[in-house]
């Protein structure tokens, strides 16, 4: 199987940025340890703060499947519980062209 690149964005309530950020922080440093992850960085956007997105490149989708399966994801997504002003949007990408 090829590499799979992921785009994910995490839309926090403004008086929750903080809290949502230091769990990114603490997610995105334990699945850089992980077996098929490649790269997986943390941004916050720019024109919409307290909307963060991770740019993700795993080895292949057993990869992003086992990551998704990890104590450190279900930590993140219960520091975030209530926190979040919509859902959490996943997006594996498909090469265009």
């Amino acid at each position: 199987m090829s590499e799979l690149q992921v785009v994910a964005t995490i839309p926090a309530k403004p008086e929750a940025a903080d809290q949502v950020r230091e769990a990114l922080l603490t997610l995105a440093a334990a699945t850089r340890e992980e077996e098929g992850c490649l790269a997986y960085d943390l941004f916050e956007s720019g024109s919409a703060p307290g909307t963060f997105v991770t740019v993700e490149r795993w080895t292949d989708s057993a990869a992003l499947d086992a990551h998704m399966a990890t104590p450190h994801v279900a930590a993140a997504f219960g520091a975030a519980e209530g926190a979040l002003s919509g859902e959490v949007s996943i997006h594996p990408l498909q090469p265009v062209g």
